[in-house]
């Protein structure tokens, strides 16, 4: 009994090693292949979705390539307006200094005027100084 019961033990631990071994190794299924008429139908299948999945991403990127010309042409015609607009802020400015350019002898003239009177303004204060010192010596001389 002890010769089977280690019989049976050893047995039982060279049971136990193949298990693990086989728990380690994949067990390999027998490949069944579908019939000629499923796997030509499963071909058309794959194929039509493959075609749908193809076209909607080609259709984005068309769309997106539609959507950057669209941006592309409104910057176009925004960078249009904006030389526009630069263009005839230039003409405006040289205008405007072809008129400074016309007006500066005029302008000149007020400077040299505004110096002469400003130097008159002077010389008359002066003289209503000199004009009281006069008054007041007059009137000091006519108390005496």
């Amino acid at each position: 009994m002890a010769a089977s019961a280690a019989a049976q033990g050893v047995s039982a631990t060279q049971r136990e090693e193949p298990v693990r071994d086989d728990a380690a190794v994949e067990t390999a299924e027998e490949a069944k292949e579908p019939a000629e008429a499923d796997i030509t139908e499963l071909c058309r299948d794959m194929f039509s979705k493959m075609a749908t999945y193809l076209t909607g991403e080609l259709t984005a990127t068309s769309e997106d390539y539609k959507l950057l010309e669209n941006m592309n042409k409104l910057t176009s015609l925004k960078y249009l307006e904006m030389k526009d607009i630069a263009i005839n802020i230039s003409r405006n400015l040289k205008d405007l200094n072809q008129k400074y350019a016309g007006l500066q002898p005029y302008l000149d003239q007020i400077n040299v005027i505004e110096e002469q009177v400003a130097a008159l303004e002077q010389a008359a204060y002066k003289l209503d100084a000199y004009s009281k010192k006069l008054e007041a010596k007059y009137k000091k001389l006519e108390k005496r």
